[in-house]
């Protein structure tokens, strides 16, 4: 008597083994995504990376761009500006290969100018003098740094200021980072070297 009254509930489980066989079976395969970092937030140009700058974002493979990091960019400098959730990749950042040729203690200094026009009149070995733009608490401009040398001029995504790399001591470069964002430059000099083929990114 046992048997015919399991056989209705073991036919259920039955049938409900084999709808769930079929439904993992008709199932698309989990997709593949690379882990790579992005801004955790806006982030302005000059910035030095730190953890709290970045997160990981995982991406499907063809959609990874082209030189995506995934590790090893905290305490390095960002040569651009960058929007929340964007991949960082390595044209976003400074390079060593910057400071080619300069003492040991020269770091790469990125300055923003209010006159982006005057910014593509530079390039790389230029040296320049930088300095305060007047205000109406300071009416008069003063030099922050004299002779620069530029190693870097990428290109300026609007004609509302731009981005310079110079190649300082660090004692210049907190003058600079003390001075702001209101600078402007005069040329004092002419290039000592050729161009770096990939200066203006």
């Amino acid at each position: 008597m046992r048997a015919p009254r399991l056989r209705r509930p073991l036919a259920a489980l039955s049938a409900a083994l084999a709808t769930g066989l079929a439904v993992l079976a008709l199932r698309p395969p989990p997709v593949a995504t690379v882990r790579v970092l992005a801004a955790a937030r806006d982030l302005p140009s000059g910035t030095v990376l730190s953890a709290r700058d970045l997160r990981p974002l995982s991406l499907p493979p063809d959609a990874v761009p082209a030189g995506a990091l995934r590790a090893n960019a905290v305490g390095r400098t960002l040569a651009g500006p960058m929007r929340r959730g964007e991949p960082l990749t390595d044209a976003r950042l400074l390079t060593s290969g910057l400071l080619r040729g300069y003492g040991a203690n020269t770091v790469a200094t990125p300055i923003r100018i209010a006159d982006a026009g005057v910014a593509r009149l530079l390039r790389p070995g230029d040296r320049i003098d930088v300095l305060t733009t007047p205000s109406p608490d300071t009416p008069f401009s003063r030099t922050v740094v004299s002779s620069a040398p530029v190693v870097a001029v990428p290109r300026p995504r609007s004609d509302q200021g731009a981005l310079i790399v110079l190649a300082t001591d660090r004692p210049q470069a907190a003058a600079l980072a003390a001075a702001g964002s209101s600078l402007s430059v005069t040329i004092s000099g002419a290039p000592a070297d050729p161009p770096q083929d990939d200066s203006r990114w």
